[in-house]
C-alpha cells in the first residue's frame, strides 16, 4: 500500500494499513475496513506491547490479542533502486509458522511484509505491497509465503536522506469474523502478530552515467577528450541531479574484445561533471563506470566508439 510514514509518531501503525480486507472477502460480506479502522488495531497493539514478536495486553486495555503467529527466512533483493517517477516493484518471501489454532486458510485473515528506514519501534517510513502476500501451507503450522514491497517515488513516498539500509518485517492478522465497520466491532477477538528485524536491503537512488569522447574520428597518437555526467535520482523534486565528488573509472575496450579495462580514476565535480583526456592508439569504446555506494546503485556508461585512424 503506498504510504508516507510522515506520522512516525505512531511508529509502526501504518504497518496494517497494508492489510485493507477486500470488500468480497470482508467478516460476514461486510464493506471493506477502513485504513483507520485497521491502524486503531495496531496502535492498539502497540499500546499493549514493546516486544518485536509479541505482546500481553493489560487488563484494563482493549486490544487485539497475540496471534501465535512468527516470521523467519525473510529474503529480499539486495538492492532496490528506485528512480523518480515508475513504479518499483520487489519480491519478498518468507516463511510463517503459526499455531493449531491460527486458520491462515480463512476469509479474514491476512499477512503481509514490509521494510522500514530506522528503529523498528520508532521508524522515520515505512514501504509495503499493495496487496496482502499469499501463502501454501507446508505443514499443519507452517506456510510459504510470497509478496511484494510496492515503490511509487513520484507519490511522494521517500526522501532523499531515506536512501540506505532498511530492515525488513511482517505481519498478521485475523479478524476472526470481526467487522471494523460495525457498532459491534470487538477489538479484543481480532488477532494480531508483528516481526521486525527480519533482514535488511538497500533502498537507493537510482543513477544515471553518460559519456562523449571526442573527437571522433581521432589520429593514431594523438588526444582525445572524454567528458560524461554522474547523476542520480532526487526523490524531493523528481528530478535528476549531480552527484559529485564520486570517485569514477575510465576505462577502455578494445574493438573485438570484451572486457573493459580501467585506465585512471577521476572524481565528478561540484555539479557532477566529469572530464579526462586519453591517448588514442586503437579503435574501442571508451566509458566511465561507478562503483556505486549505499545510498546508489552502480553504473557504467554505454561505451562511446572511437575510430583511430
Amino acid at each position: 500500500m503506498r504510504i508516507r510514514a510522515t506520522v512516525a509518531a505512531v511508529s509502526g501503525a501504518l504497518a496494517l494499513s497494508a492489510l485493507v480486507v477486500p470488500a468480497a472477502q470482508a467478516a460476514g460480506g461486510s464493506a471493506t475496513p477502513s485504513k483507520a479502522d485497521i491502524l486503531k488495531i495496531r496502535e492498539a497493539a502497540e499500546a499493549a506491547s514493546s516486544g518485536k514478536t509479541a505482546f500481553a495486553a493489560s487488563d484494563d486495555t482493549d486490544a487485539p490479542y497475540p496471534l501465535d503467529v512468527t516470521f523467519s527466512n525473510f529474503k529480499i533483493a539486495g538492492a532496490v533502486k528506485v528512480g523518480t517517477t515508475n513504479h518499483v516493484s520487489t519480491t519478498v518471501t518468507y516463511t510463517m509458522t503459526h499455531g493449531t489454532d491460527v486458520d491462515i486458510t480463512a476469509d479474514d485473515f491476512f499477512t503481509g511484509p514490509y521494510i522500514y528506514k530506522g528503529s523498528y519501534d520508532t521508524p522515520d517510513n515505512m514501504l509495503f505491497g499493495d496487496y496482502p502476500a499469499t501463502c501454501t501451507a507446508t505443514s499443519s503450522t507452517t506456510a510459504s509465503c510470497k509478496g511484494n514491497i510496492d515503490v511509487y517515488p513520484a507519490d511522494g513516498e521517500l526522501f532523499n536522506s531515506d536512501a540506505g539500509t532498511w530492515h525488513g518485517g511482517a505481519l498478521a492478522i485475523a479478524y476472526n469474523g470481526q467487522d471494523p465497520s460495525s457498532p459491534d466491532f470487538d477489538i479484543t477477538k481480532v488477532g494480531y502478530a508483528d516481526q521486525g528485524g527480519l533482514g535488511t536491503t538497500l533502498v537507493q537512488r537510482y543513477s544515471k552515467l553518460t559519456v562523449n569522447a571526442s573527437p571522433e574520428p581521432v589520429a593514431k597518437g594523438k588526444t582525445i577528450t572524454v567528458t560524461g555526467k554522474l547523476s542520480r535520482a532526487n526523490w524531493e523534486d523528481n528530478q535528476y541531479h549531480g552527484y559529485t565528488n564520486q570517485y569514477v573509472k575510465l576505462q577502455f575496450r578494445k574493438s573485438g574484445s570484451s572486457t573493459y579495462t580501467t585506465l585512471k580514476t577521476i572524481k565528478s565535480d561540484a555539479t557532477g561533471n566529469l572530464k579526462t583526456t586519453a591517448t588514442a592508439s586503437v579503435d574501442g569504446y571508451w566509458r566511465f563506470s561507478f562503483a556505486g555506494t549505499t545510498t546508489t546503485p552502480a553504473v557504467n556508461a554505454t561505451g562511446d566508439f572511437v575510430d583511430v585512424r
